[in-house]
């Protein structure tokens, strides 16, 4: 697989992540199963993928235990990046910024991974009830301490900061990553990227590529839809967080199905074997030298198939057909 690097200290990854989130936190409980997902893991390294996505919270814990029996039989085949900042409870999650909670938060994420280092740590969310440079500057002590390599900084789920008649979501998070940069250098950058999510390619994308630092896109298939596999209608499991999102009604579902034509358009001109998924991760690695889409996956099929991606280059006409496609209908709130 193809290597990319990110941040100004060069991480070397492969040019596709495997988010590991699935497999252990929201989507549907009935499919999380370890054994299954320990195989799709393994798949994806052999495959050539290197950078795996998880977090303290995906659990909570039980990920970042997953893996850890991955890291204790091929660290050196593995990226890890892991997340702190945010606490689960029965029916809520809250941000935890304070000092003394990272340093144990990363000791334990440590314990939980069996190894001595963690190649990316991420602060999930910032705490508003604390100045985002106390945390990050407890993070840069970590790096300084040896136990974590780098650091990133979280923005998936960022909400829009409104100025005048236009909303752009990245804005308090471009503000939050201006103060940290003064305090210890940024990685990488993780948020949302796709066909069908593509507001980070306006400002945030830029200002990563502009200062060296990585960006991570999570959420490179829209959260299965554009894999093509979904049927409008077809429902999902209570506990899936679709079966309550705004773009996965029947109605929008449908409404957008000219994105996945236009994908699996594209897909049929690189020939048999070539799938919708594949040309959506395509065109995420089209945006530029520092990104690296993270698909999150539970079975080996998908993994290996998200990582071949990796491999498929798309033309000019294929760039023109997808950047011309209908814009996603429906809100993301």
């Amino acid at each position: 697989m193809e290597r990319r690097t990110i941040g100004a200290t060069a991480l070397d990854v492969g040019a596709v992540g495997l988010g590991c989130m699935p497999m252990s936190w929201g989507y549907s409980r009935s499919q999380q199963r370890g054994d299954r997902s320990l195989r799709t893991v393994h798949a994806a390294l052999d495959a050539g993928v290197s950078l795996l996505d998880t977090a303290d919270m995906y659990g909570p814990f039980t990920n970042e235990l997953l893996l850890g029996r991955v890291l204790k039989e091929r660290r050196a085949d593995v990226f890890v990046s892991t997340k702190c900042g945010l606490l689960v409870g029965d029916q809520h999650v809250v941000a935890n910024g304070r000092p003394g909670y990272v340093r144990r938060a990363c000791d334990a994420s440590l314990r939980r991974l069996q190894t001595d280092v963690i190649d990316l740590y991420q602060l999930h969310r910032a705490d508003p009830e604390v100045p985002v440079e106390e945390t990050w500057g407890a993070m840069a002590e970590l790096v300084a301490a040896g136990k974590v390599r780098a650091l990133g900084l979280c923005a998936v789920g960022a909400r829009p900061v409104r100025r005048g008649g236009t909303a752009d979501p990245y804005e308090g998070t471009i503000r939050q990553l201006e103060r940290v940069q003064q305090v210890f250098p940024v990685a990488a950058v993780e948020a949302e990227l796709s066909v069908w999510s593509p507001e980070a390619l306006e400002r945030l994308l830029p200002w990563c590529g502009a200062r060296g630092v990585g960006f991570l896109a999570a959420m490179p298939l829209g959260s299965g839809f554009l894999t093509g596999t979904l049927t409008p209608g077809g429902g999902f499991e209570p506990d899936d967080p679709r079966a309550r999102h705004p773009r996965f009604t029947a109605e929008m579902m449908a409404a957008n199905q000219p994105l996945v034509a236009g994908l699996r358009r594209v897909a049929a001109r690189h020939g048999a074997g070539v799938t919708p998924a594949q040309v959506a991760l395509a065109w995420v690695l089209g945006q530029g030298p520092h990104v690296v889409p993270v698909p999150g996956a539970k079975r080996e099929r998908w993994a290996v198939e998200n990582a071949r991606a990796a491999g498929l280059r798309l033309t000019a006409r294929d760039l023109a057909e997808i950047d011309a496609l209908p814009p996603p209908r429906g809100s993301w709130d």
